[in-house]
């Protein structure tokens, strides 16, 4: 049976961050392929709801990956809603949708995204204007190491992960530094553009494909969003996973598998 995984990644963070996840579904038989940055191709600008990184997606899915029957979605925060979306859009491509930590925002918080859209306050937004100011060069891939390593949130991650991020979230500059990779006026237009269409989309279009939701313990950013839409978007496939909204990164290996676990039942 052809068994293809579709991976779409974080905000800011490049699928090879992802690599111990990808490897970990590929011994299991599947074949995974992930789109590498959303929002740095020209001919899918990041926009209102995002539409356009869907599409991104989507234009993927068919052009490169050119799969020989639906496709397993696998997302993580950005790339879950995406994946979300796609699924919506084009339910020929989707055998099933794994969400992980990717909250549907619905009811008052929904009401109030489209307000801040509205005004233009969503440059306010806490998410937007760190991404916009934050460090983006270092003297070398060494310093990067350091400087992340000794930050608490990524001091949570595996070791693994946090070496593939200095690999593929960085590059060289002609000046002989070192850039990010994932540019910060992209990161901060996707948090601008946030979409609050969910609840409509998933009235009108519903996935016609299961969909499995792993919230994280600690994942602050799905308490302020509220679980409740995705609770009751994925019933009985909602799961936990031990750890905050970056717990792909914190534990890969168990989550991973459970992914895997959640592919191999639900969504077959």
């Amino acid at each position: 049976m052809n068994k293809t995984l579709v991976f779409a990644h974080a905000n800011s963070f490049p699928a090879g961050c992802y690599r111990v996840l990808f490897e970990r579904w590929r011994a299991a038989g599947w074949r995974v392929e992930a789109l590498d940055r959303f929002g740095h191709d020209p001919r899918f600008p990041v926009t209102a709801d995002w539409r356009q990184l869907r599409n991104q997606l989507l234009h993927f899915i068919e052009h490169e990956v050119r799969p020989e029957a639906p496709v397993a979605l696998v997302g993580h925060s950005l790339g879950g809603v995406l994946s979300l979306m796609a699924a919506c859009r084009r339910p020929d491509l989707a055998r099933g949708v794994v969400m992980l930590d990717s909250p549907v925002i619905a009811g008052v918080k929904a009401a109030a995204i489209a307000v801040a859209k509205t005004t233009g306050l969503m440059t306010r937004f806490p998410a937007s204007r760190v991404a916009r100011d934050r460090r983006h060069r270092w003297p070398d891939r060494a310093a990067v190491h350091a400087h992340f390593a000794a930050k608490p949130l990524f001091a949570r991650w595996d070791a693994r992960v946090l070496a593939d991020y200095v690999q593929a979230g960085f590059e060289p500059t002609e000046d002989g530094q070192t850039r990010l990779r994932f540019q910060r006026d992209v990161e901060s237009a996707i948090y601008r553009t946030l979409p609050h269409h969910l609840p409509r989309l998933l009235r009108l279009r519903p996935p016609q494909c299961p969909v499995a939701f792993v919230g994280g313990t600690q994942s602050v950013e799905l308490r302020q969003a509220g679980a409740a839409a995705s609770m009751k978007l994925a019933g009985e496939r909602w799961r936990w996973m031990e750890g905050s909204h970056l717990y792909p990164f914190e534990k890969p290996d168990e989550t991973a598998d459970l992914v895997l676990a959640l592919l191999d039942d639900p969504l077959r």
